[in-house]
């Protein structure tokens, strides 16, 4: 190729050859998001402003008209009517009026409402279509309560008489060395068999975090959603705090103690689909089945029984975009993991055994989508620079992390699906002397160099109902009954080894950013299963069991214990500043891997039975080593066997002019050299 042409190409296409052949696709993939930025600046004069759908629509107090407006969108009604405690709920008595471009809006002047729409009042609207007469909540809703049974929902108008004090909340994600993340979920955050709150998962659960080693938390299921067993995945109400966990200023104050700590609070937002509720929430808010949504069987998702947003809109993008500034703004979020990139990107929801760069570029490819997505990067990270965006795809999309301007999506990091899927299959399906080392490095090192991507064993998804935690499938029944200090078990002394290697290797190999959900590090027992019918509405699964690792005669104790140091290590030699493990060897004899990153020096011997002594492996620099750890420790609920205050020198290979060391390697044991000098 001649240098001319080479010197066009776009950035991705230069370093992934593989990409050639598309490059006009990917060409026009980065045309259409700056067409998509030109229109919105010539419309609305910037990204910054379009994205303030959230400052109009809804409920907005006008400080020189003294009052409040309140505004919808809703091309296909005909009627609007906002009732509620301050009209004593009269339902035709205060009508919206509508203009051209399909806004309805009223104003309440203080004068007249100042002591009935108050803070906390109760609101509706409702909607005259050709559906009938439908009583909704208001789409941008701040908050939205039930009755005491649980069955209806109202908007609650949220204005405090004193907005909360963020003074002093100069937290920045970027100054944080690694991404260490924490997955929560607020409601099943406590032991007891019932709902958690915000404010104690603030005071009990975040100096947990913090002592634990975790310098991000990712918080699951906080936009409103009517049925808690969706795990928050079913949005009804994309403004609204779950009103479950607490009230907005609640949750605005947990993220300001989070801030205080040193950790960031990254949300998991669902943008990907939405609940098909018509009551509570989006679906059919006008009368339409097209107005936020694909019409027809496009706009329902087949396999999550939800909605799928329709991109192209104009509206529908305000909606989306301005929901990711009103949580950085309102509420000081660090950033989002996308959940559902892959159901997004493509029209069948990416349910296909065959991808090649026809099925990432042109073959049912939603770039209404892709477009969405660009957008939503840039104004993240435009609205606050550090801010960390994090996508979960299985695809592989080419040019998911890279920047836009190359031809990429623009986010920051990707999850490495790929890993937790591989430990799953790995445990079901192969006795542990079928290990292939060879296969397992593949898995934790298969990325690109310039994707990012957060690695972990396992996340909600391998402790919901219907599957096992790590911890459950190596240690089955007997978690529950052997794993006190003075009980011998084979099972649990497997479990406990390999639990420990599976974490290690995984955050060695496997990414720039690690991810837990919480109570794994300890190997929590049991699966996640929220009150249901099927279990008569019991939270006895639906709750974290903290006092097993607070328990001195358990074992889960050393569970936890190597965790927190495994993360102190990262820390501390900021591991993940290099990207890639460098492979030392891999002995399939004695089930042996041996690598180098970041100059520490790891091996992992996964053979059930063979410790060796002076096991030689060659190391990338002469001089002396120590251990910085060791899964075998005593501490970590090892059988301490080996002496971690001994110094190892290398030798000289003249053969091969390499170094090595010589160890006591045993089995089912990983360790980490430092050179020391």
């Amino acid at each position: 190729m001649k240098k001319e042409k080479r010197d066009k190409i776009l950035p991705m296409v230069k370093k992934d050859p593989w990409l050639e052949p598309a490059e006009q696709e990917i060409a026009d993939r980065l045309t259409r998001y700056q067409n998509a930025m030109q229109e919105i600046g010539q419309s609305w004069g910037s990204l910054n402003k379009f994205a303030n759908a959230w400052q109009f629509y809804g409920f907005n107090y006008d400080s020189k008209l003294k009052g409040w407006f309140y505004r919808e969108w809703a091309p296909h009604a005909q009627d609007l009517y906002l009732f509620g405690d301050f009209n004593g709920w009269q339902r035709y008595s205060h009508r919206l009026t509508p203009n051209k471009s399909g806004q309805w809006e009223i104003f309440l002047p203080d004068a007249r409402y100042k002591d009935l729409f108050i803070h906390q009042s109760k609101v509706k609207v409702l909607v005259h279509s050709d559906t009938g007469w439908n009583e909704k909540i208001p789409a941008y809703i701040r908050r939205v309560v039930q009755d005491t049974n649980g069955v209806n929902f109202s908007g609650q108008h949220w204005a405090p008489p004193q907005p909360f004090d963020w003074e002093g909340d100069h937290f920045d994600i970027g100054s944080l060395d690694s991404l260490l993340i924490y997955e929560c979920h607020i409601g099943m955050a406590m032991e007891q068999a019932r709902v958690g709150t915000f404010a104690e998962f603030a005071e009990y659960i975040l100096p947990y975090i913090k002592n634990s080693g975790y310098n991000t938390i990712q918080l699951m299921a906080i936009a409103e959603h009517p049925y808690y067993g969706s795990f928050g995945y079913h949005v009804t109400n994309f403004f609204a705090v779950s009103s479950r966990f607490g009230t907005p200023e609640e949750l605005k104050y947990l993220i300001r103690k989070a801030h205080e700590q040193g950790i960031a609070v990254i949300m998991d937002v669902v943008h990907s689909h939405a609940a098909k509720n018509t009551l509570e929430g989006l679906n059919q808010f006008d009368g339409s089945d097209d107005q936020y949504f694909h019409p027809g069987p496009r706009g329902n998702h087949p396999q999550w029984d939800s909605k799928c947003f329709n991109y192209g809109k104009r509206e529908v993008l305000r909606f989306l975009l301005s929901n990711l500034k009103f949580w950085l703004r309102e509420f000081h979020f660090d950033g989002f993991r996308f959940d559902g990139v892959t159901s997004m990107m493509y029209f069948d929801h990416g349910y296909r055994e065959k991808w090649d760069l026809d099925g990432y570029f042109k073959d049912g490819v939603e770039w209404d989508a892709l477009i969405y997505l660009q957008l939503a990067n840039t104004l993240v990270h435009k609205t606050k620079s550090h801010a960390v965006t994090i996508a979960e795809d299985v695809t592989g999309m080419p040019g998911l992390c890279r920047p836009i301007s190359e031809g990429g999506i623009g986010f920051d990091y990707r999850l490495g699906m790929a890993i937790p899927d591989y430990w799953i299959k790995v445990l079901k399906e192969k006795k542990d002397e079928e290990w292939n080392l060879y296969e397992m490095w593949d898995v934790l090192t298969n990325r690109l160099p310039d994707v990012k991507t957060v690695a972990y064993c396992e996340s909600h998804d391998q402790a919901m109902v219907g599957d096992q935690t790590i911890a459950f499938r190596l240690m089955q029944s007997e978690i529950y009954f052997k794993m006190n200090r003075k009980d011998e078990s084979y099972i649990i002394d497997r479990g406990i080894a390999l639990h420990k290697m599976i974490r290690l290797v995984t955050i060695a190999l496997g990414g720039q950013a690690y991810l837990n959900f919480m109570g794994n590090e300890f190997g929590h027992p049991d699966w996640i299963d929220f009150p249901r019918e099927g279990n008569n509405w019991s939270f006895q699964y639906a709750r974290r069991q903290w006092s097993l690792i607070q328990n001195p005669d358990l074992k889960f104790r050393f569970l936890a214990a190597f965790d927190r140091a495994m993360l102190k290590m990262v820390e501390k030699s900021n591991l993940f500043d290099v990207v890639y493990g460098d492979q030392l060897n891999i002995d399939a004899m004695n089930q042996t891997l041996t690598f180098e990153r970041r100059k520490l020096i790891f091996i992992f011997n996964f053979h059930t039975t063979n410790s060796l002594f002076d096991y030689g492996f060659r190391v990338p620099e002469p001089g002396d080593y120590r251990i910085i750890l060791n899964s075998d420790n005593l501490d970590f609920g090892g059988q301490g066997r080996v002496d971690e205050t001994l110094t190892y020198t290398t030798l000289y290979h003249e053969e091969d002019k390499t170094h090595h060391l010589m160890v006591y390697n045993p089995n089912r044991t990983a360790m980490v050299f430092e050179r020391i000098g």
